[in-house]
């Protein structure tokens, strides 16, 4: 399958996700809320965000078995990974969302709050890509 056919179907797989999640449960399919929301959540909330979850992983894992050629990255620096991660967590908890939330599900509702979010997501990233990639010379 081609790179561009994957990155399709797996917009169109979060799309219909986001869509499905939404009208069956009225619930936004915000991944960081879904996750952050587990701990404290009543327990008659926590059967569909354990399952929401495990849907995630399940796919991705058979994903890659179904779909060896179109493996993720490898040899990282476990380090990066770790900052990287964290990093990830501060900015989904000062954003008050991550970019599922923001991104697919808020820009979906027309939220003015995740389009400003979504903005930043991209201003940074662009930076972020142009430093790495053309001041430090890093490779990406």
């Amino acid at each position: 399958m081609n790179m561009w056919l994957s990155g399709l179907a797996g917009g169109v797989l979060i799309g219909l996700s986001a869509t499905l999640l939404l009208w069956l449960n009225g619930r936004i399919a915000g991944i960081s809320g879904i996750t952050f929301g587990l701990a404290d959540a009543p327990k008659a909330e926590r059967g569909w965000r354990v399952a929401f979850l495990l849907g995630l992983v399940l796919a991705g894992g058979l994903a890659m078995h179904l779909l060896p050629h179109i493996a993720p990255r490898e040899n990282y620096p476990r380090m990066a990974l770790i900052v990287a991660g964290v990093l990830v967590g501060v900015g989904t908890s000062m954003g008050s969302g991550c970019t599922s939330g923001h991104g697919v599900c808020g820009l979906g509702r027309f939220s003015k709050r995740s389009l400003a979010a979504v903005l930043t997501f991209m201003a940074t990233a662009f930076i972020t890509v142009y430093l790495l990639r053309h001041v430090l010379g890093a490779v990406a």
